[in-house]
This record gives C-alpha cells, structure tokens and sequence, in this order.
C-alpha cells in the first residue's frame, strides 16, 4: 500500500513550518569539504547543526538529536567508527538517519561501509543515480562523485534499497525522484548551478534530517526537504547564477523562502 499522503504540497508547506517553529538539532557526520556549507544551510532554514562525528561522543549524540546525517564524502578512520557508532544509537532512540553514500561503488572502504550502514536500516538515503545502483549492487558507482547514470536507469535501484532498508530513497538530478520502494514522486525545481557548488547535494542530506525530525513519514520527509532546497535555488538563481554569487544567494534564500514561495513554484509529482 502506498504511504503517498495524497496531498504533498500541504505537507511540504507543514513541515518548513515546523522546522522554522522547533529548530530540530541535525547531528551531521559529514566530509570535511562541506562542514561550514551544510551547517550555514542547517541554519538558515531554521534547524540547528552540531557536528559531533568522533568516536565516544557520536552515538551518544544521536540519542539526543533530532535527526543525524551520515556522509561518506571523505569518511576518516574516526570518521567511520562514529558513523557505525551513531546509526544504532539513532534507531535505539528512535532518531531518524539519513545516509549519503557519496561516490560508492569501485572504492573499496566507502563501499562496503555504506552497505554495513544501509543494512541498519536509514530512514532517508540521498544520492545521485550512480551512487544508488551502487547501493543496490546493481552498479559500479560513477565518476567520482559524479553520476555517469540517469535519474530514470536508478529508479529500480531505488525502489530496492527503500524496500532493504524500509524507509525512504532519494534520487537527486535535473529532476529529482524520491520512493518509497511503492510509491514514486519526482519534483522538477532547482537550477544546474547547483552542480558547481561545493556540497550542494550534501547540504539536502542535512536537510532532509532536519525535515525527517520534524516528519513522520519517510517519503514525506524527503520530499519536503528536496521541494523546499530546489525552489529556494529557483529563487536564489533568479538573483545570481554565478556560482560563487549563487552560493550565498542560496542561504539567502533558504532563510527567506515562504509557504506561498512553495504553493506557487513547487512542482511536485
């Protein structure tokens, strides 16, 4: 049966309202490329970072946290441990995780880490089309963290891993697909200078923690963080499409970005 709630765009609207009014705490063990990038997005939507990613504090944190974020984008000996640290303490306290797979597939520390941790069970995994047919062990992963394979080639791939790990799965691209192994939605927002902008993928990770914290349902929560990020890049493109410029436009945007910004440009099917 589909989890679908039948009308996503009000929800969309619910959730940006609750992570504005309760600021959920996103723990983010996340690649050092993108630390200053995700939390500055963390904190203009309205949620609150705490990048707790050691050893010996890490899963104590994600008991505390409302939502944690696990990147493998450059995942450190400590790195590691804190992230197989963090995942079951998440699902002890009933915190739910998002998984980032970044540039799985030939690699062979990332990989077999990101099916021990797809193997917990993630509420949300977020990647590119490459990374989840990696995921599914239907692929080879793609060009570093470029995707070589089309949103479309991974939908199967998609649907299998939400249906191993039973949460949701999120396919980013020109247009961007989120399943829940049953139900397929896909939202056409965003703009392609997104992709020259260091952590612009991994910063929706975070996001979808925070809107998970706030969201009960997986595919529900992933679909509000994708709508809300890509129509605060429309808008942060309207302004500049330069990417330096575009990159502070963006978290502009996303602490401006309004429910009537979403009834009016969100394009969610």
């Amino acid at each position: 049966m589909s989890r679908t709630p039948p009308n996503l765009l009000t929800a969309t609207q619910e959730a940006l309202e609750a992570v504005r009014s309760t600021s959920p705490l996103v723990q983010c063990i996340t690649n050092s490329v993108v630390v200053g990038f995700t939390a500055n997005a963390l904190l203009a939507v309205g949620a609150a970072p705490a990048m707790v990613d050691i050893p010996e504090e890490a899963g104590m944190f994600a008991g505390v946290a409302s939502g944690v974020l696990i990147n493998l984008g450059t995942c450190r000996e400590e790195q590691r441990a804190a992230a197989l640290e963090a995942a079951p303490a998440a699902n002890a306290a009933g915190t739910p995780w998002v998984l980032d797979p970044v540039a799985i597939g030939a690699l062979p520390v990332r990989t077999p880490l990101a099916y021990r941790l797809r193997d917990l069970g993630p509420s949300i995994v977020r990647g590119n089309a490459s990374e989840i047919l990696a995921l599914a062990e239907l692929g080879a992963g793609g060009r570093g963290v470029d995707s070589t394979s089309s949103v479309d080639e991974a939908l199967t791939a998609a649907q299998v891993v939400a249906r191993v790990t039973g949460g949701a799965v999120a396919v980013s691209g020109a247009t961007d697909m989120v399943t829940d192994g049953v139900s397929v939605v896909r939202l056409s927002n965003g703009h392609p200078v997104l992709t020259k902008v260091t952590g612009g993928g991994c910063a929706l990770g975070a996001m979808m923690a925070a809107f998970a914290a706030v969201t009960p349902d997986e595919l529900t929560a992933a679909v509000a963080a994708t709508s809300v990020y890509t129509v605060a890049a429309d808008l942060a493109a309207e302004r500049s499409a330069l990417p330096g410029s575009f990159a502070v436009a963006l978290l502009d945007a996303l602490s401006e970005v309004s429910v009537d910004d979403i009834a009016a440009r969100a394009v969610i099917a």
